[in-house]
């Protein structure tokens, strides 16, 4: 099942292509039209028989007493093909825009939630194309699809079905109104994350060639080589390091408030920042017993929460162990090779040795990556062996798991070298390689490979011709891969920040190096999302959700980071030292001062509103407004009950 991509998204298709007369019929005379707009396309297996597939398309059109979805269903050429073309009426449209608690436009101009009732008083109530966006009917088809429940442990039988090619749209209203609020997002996040690279970045450049001992040149020393003395100029001076540590904790702070004010007004804007709460229904791929729900009353498949723990106790917390353990092995893997090849350079002291030191650092990103992408299909396959009920306790769990393991796989081996190894040579070397060796993997993966398939092996199966009717025109898309989700995109823009907030002081080149990775990540990944994969279903969202929580507990790290980097940093020993400062007296102040900022940073925080006045006034106001309508409408009912003659 896949959601129909349109060359533009206000034209609906005439009947001549697909005919009111191929549809399924609707009793609602409103919903009742000789334009119907395709939205969802579902292919059936190669070998699926006619009267399956009528069966099929009778369970979709069915309501949804009788355990349908009551959508509009098209076989596509004849029933003989295997595919199924699906529309909504308009009336299930609007039942779903209020069952999700979207907003929309009222008569008045503001932004209200959508009431079915009272749908007369909303704008452009009577023309669904401009009252729900293309990414929200599709949505409601896929939502209604998913809603489905039958009687007995029996499934929809349809594979995902890839369409089509798009136009990369550079708005970011566009963009979500096309491809919806999950996208949306992660795009104005990354525009508005690479925006505010470009302080640090500037900043990062003004301490590396104007302000004095600032030379990084240091980098080629390894763990085994003495510490500078005091009259080297090739360590970075105090005031490089306080200026880079404070400013970074202070940026990290005023990114992801200033971050959330803009995710509430687009919230605002997209109509979801009031979204509804509702029961979840099962997963798809949820399975079990079939049983009674004790909270629905319906039948479903029921798996024991005992089992679960069992599994996520004895089976995915020892595998996510194990590949913690083998982390530990890598990075002692990186050490003795660290090593052996400084050893090397020290007796010889050639070129060719001096190139070599960069090359376990090299190794071990390569080691890091390879089993970065290994855990990610194991912590796929470990959380759907869980078999949680809920889309929300899959995606957590799943997430978790990736965090937990994505933090200790790119940042273990830097605390180490920082805080028990105290190398603050080898840490900016160790970071110069991961931000280009990295970045140089990552455009390789994620954009030329993506491209010479697409080029060389796909290309030719989509290729259409000109007289092609509509329905050829939708099977000739089928050959576009699945989009793989943004998952891997929010994992590298969180190590990223990671970088900067955590160690930009001691290696400030990391924001202008990752200025200039994310200025062609946009572009990239809107390239893969329009040319190579096919277009997904997106959710309509608040926010960005777990990741959001992710980046502020980075930001929160950065503090206590920055602050005892600062204090391990040569340059600050040397002063301490000439100072007469003890070591305890040290450990004091860098603790007091630790507090201090973790003190201003909250009142930082405090001080900078989650969400601008203007969406606040409009959310009390939709608040007050549903609660007046709420209180109107227990008055009429309670002079409804009035009028009732009472029963003897």
């Amino acid at each position: 099942m896949t959601s129909q991509k349109e060359p533009q998204e206000g034209l609906s298709i005439p009947a001549k292509v697909t005919g009111p007369s191929s549809w399924s019929r609707v009793s609602c005379p409103c919903c009742i039209s000789s334009h119907i707009e395709p939205l969802v396309l579902i292919q059936l297996a190669e070998n699926v028989q006619p009267i399956t597939k009528q069966w099929i398309m009778s369970v979709i059109s069915a309501p949804v007493k009788a355990g349908g979805a009551q959508l509009l269903v098209h076989p596509g050429e004849d029933m003989k093909g295997d595919m199924i073309v699906v529309a909504a009426p308009r009336c299930t449209l609007l039942k779903v825009t209020e069952e999700l608690g979207l907003c929309k436009t009222y008569q008045d101009g503001n932004m209200t939630a959508f009431s079915f009732e009272d749908r007369d008083n909303f704008c452009n109530i009577d023309n669904m194309q401009q009252f729900l966006t293309l990414a929200e009917r599709q949505y409601i088809v896929k939502h209604e699809l998913d809603s489905m429940r039958a009687l007995e442990d029996q499934r929809i039988p349809g594979v995902p079905a890839p369409k089509g090619k798009l136009k990369a749209r550079e708005s970011i209203y566009s963009i979500h109104a096309y491809f919806g609020g999950t996208i949306a997002y992660y795009f104005s996040f990354l525009d508005f994350y690479t925006l505010s690279l470009f302080p640090p970045a500037i900043l990062a450049l003004f301490i590396t060639f104007f302000l004095p001992s600032a030379n990084f040149s240091s980098g080629n020393k390894t763990e085994s080589e003495p510490t500078p003395q005091k009259d080297d100029d090739d360590q970075p001076s105090v005031s490089s390091y306080m200026v880079q540590a404070v400013f970074s904790m202070l940026w990290s702070t005023v990114f992801m408030e200033l971050w959330k004010r803009r995710s509430a007004a687009l919230s605002y804007h997209w109509g979801t920042f009031n979204l509804a709460e509702q029961f979840q229904e099962p997963r798809p791929g949820f399975h079990g017993e079939l049983g009674t729900n004790p909270v629905t009353g319906r039948v479903e498949p029921l798996f024991p929460e005992w089992k679960r723990r069992l599994r996520i106790g004895l089976v995915s917390l020892p595998a996510v162990g194990v590949f913690l353990g083998l982390v530990v092995m890598g990075m002692a893997g990186f050490y003795l090779f660290e090593r052996l090849v400084s050893d090397w350079h020290k007796g010889s002291g050639s070129y060719f040795t001096a190139v070599l030191l960069y090359v376990p650092s090299i190794a071990h990103i390569v080691y890091t990556n390879v089993l970065g992408n290994v855990y990610r299909n194991v912590a796929l396959k470990l959380t759907e062996a869980e078999n949680h009920r809920e889309e929300s306790s899959f995606d957590y769990h799943h997430t978790t798991k990736v965090l937990v393991f994505t933090f200790f796989n790119n940042f273990a081996v830097l605390f180490h070298i920082a805080f028990f190894k105290e190398d603050m040579p080898l840490l900016r070397k160790r970071l110069s390689s991961l931000l280009i060796v990295t970045q140089v993997v990552n455009q390789f993966t994620e954009v030329v490979v993506p491209f010479l398939v697409d080029r060389f092996l796909t290309s030719k199966d989509r290729n259409l011709k000109e007289d092609d009717p509509e329905v050829d025109h939708l099977q000739a898309q089928g050959s576009l891969p699945a989009f793989p989700g943004l998952f891997a995109e929010y994992i590298e823009l969180l190590v990223q920040f990671g970088y900067l907030s955590l160690f930009s002081c001691v290696y400030p080149l990391t924001a202008p190096l990752l200025l200039l990775n994310n200025l062609t990540e946009i572009r990239t990944d809107a390239y893969k999302l329009c040319k190579l994969f096919n277009k997904p279903f997106s959710a309509p969202v608040a926010n960005m959700g777990v990741w959001q929580v992710a980046f502020e507990v980075l930001s929160f790290i950065s503090v206590m980071s920055n602050c005892w980097l600062l204090l391990l940093s040569p340059r600050v020993k040397e002063f301490t030292q000439d100072a007469g400062l003890s070591s305890s007296k040290v450990l004091v102040i860098v603790v007091i001062v630790e507090h201090v900022l973790i003190m201003v940073k909250m009142i930082l925080a405090f001080m900078i509103p989650d969400e601008p006045d203007w969406v606040r006034i409009k959310r009390e106001q939709i608040e007050y407004h549903s609660m007046q309508a709420l209180k109107k409408q227990r008055i009429m009912c309670s002079r409804v009950g009035d009028k009732l003659p009472s029963k003897a």
